[in-house]
Order: C-alpha cells, then sequence, then structure tokens
C-alpha cells in the first residue's frame, strides 16, 4: 500500500554509488597502464594490385601490323602479347597537369540574391503575361500562314491568264503578195467598213 499522505513512488529504485554504468570492453579500458603495457596497433593493408584492363586498340593495331587478318590469328597474338592499360597515376594530366592561374578559383559562382522588390511588384508576372502575348501573336501569325492556300500553277493562271495568241493561217509564200483579183465593195469606205464589222 502507499504511505499515507505521500504520493506513489512509481520509478526505479537506482543501484548504489559504487555501481558503474556501461560495458566494460577488455584491452581497451583499464586507464593509462594498460593503454601503456598493450600497442593495440591496426596493421595497415597492403594494397592489391588492381589487374588493368586489356588494351585491345594497341593490341589490334599491332596484329594488323604484324600481317594477322583472321580471329584465329588475333587470339594467337593477344596471347603471345598481352598488353594492359596504363594506370591513370601515369597519365600525361597527372604528370603534367595544366597551367593555372594562382588567384583562380573552382567550383561554380554562388547564385545572385533574390530582388524582393521584383516580387512585390509582381514583375516575375508581367514578365510572364508578355511572354505568353508574344507566344499567342507568333501562334496566329502561324496558324493564318497555314491557312493559306498554296499558289499552284492553276491559280496562278485564273489570277494572271495568259495573252491570247493570234490565229494566223499558213500561206503559201510566192501567193503572200499576190493582190486580189475581184472586188465586190462598190468604193474602199464600203470595204473599210465591212473589215471593221
Amino acid at each position: 500500500q502507499a504511505e499515507l499522505g505521500k504520493p506513489q513512488r512509481n520509478c526505479y529504485t537506482l543501484p548504489g554509488f559504487d555501481f558503474s554504468y556501461g560495458l566494460y570492453i577488455h584491452r581497451t579500458d583499464g586507464g593509462v597502464p594498460e593503454a601503456i603495457g598493450h600497442w593495440n596497433t591496426v596493421k595497415s593493408r597492403t594494397a592489391s594490385v588492381q589487374k588493368m584492363p586489356r588494351d585491345f586498340i594497341t593490341m589490334n593495331r599491332g596484329a594488323l601490323k604484324a600481317g594477322y587478318t583472321t580471329a584465329h590469328e588475333f587470339n594467337l597474338y593477344y596471347k603471345a602479347k598481352d598488353i594492359r592499360c596504363k594506370d591513370d597515376e601515369y597519365s600525361c594530366f597527372k604528370r603534367s597537369p595544366p597551367k593555372v592561374p594562382a588567384d583562380f578559383t573552382y567550383g561554380i559562382t554562388a547564385r545572385p540574391c533574390t530582388p524582393f522588390f521584383d516580387l512585390l511588384q509582381h514583375k516575375y508576372k508581367e514578365l510572364w503575361m508578355e511572354q505568353q502575348r508574344a507566344l499567342a501573336v507568333a501562334q496566329r501569325a502561324e496558324k493564318k500562314k497555314k491557312d493559306k492556300v498554296c499558289e499552284t500553277r492553276t491559280t496562278f493562271l485564273r489570277k494572271h491568264p495568259l495573252p491570247a495568241k493570234e490565229e494566223s493561217f499558213w500561206h503559201l509564200p510566192r501567193l503572200e503578195k499576190v493582190g486580189p483579183h475581184l472586188s465586190t465593195f462598190p468604193d474602199r469606205d464600203a470595204r473599210k467598213k465591212a473589215f471593221s464589222a
């Protein structure tokens, strides 16, 4: 039962003052004497020699120079002369790095600050509206171009007809300058009047 006149205790009882919390790890705890007495050194890993991939470009060039043409001869050449790709440590970039000025800064330049006045005045909205208007005008003009009928030779000839050819009959050359033998008109005026009609 709970003690009279006191709140009920709902917590755990703690161990005494000589109790140490945490885990005891062997050979690492123990203070200065153990640190002096034991040298727990980590052995350095030897870098495993990585086998570089084959340099087929150089090997193929050498096989062609030697006069080999078939796949079997090429395989024999690969076994005889196994040329590997060069390591990046010996690349020309690492051997002779590019000359860069002393005050050169690598990286990307920082983004400029956001103009708050433009945000408050809705300037970006106005720019977007202008772009949309220009885009609508361009689309309308393009649509008009598409709606316009392409002019063919037929439509061109309808608008601009060719001049009518005057019909000329063929005459014998020796009879062209011969005048008429018979004139049925009473006078020249009557003849002109008849031809003009």
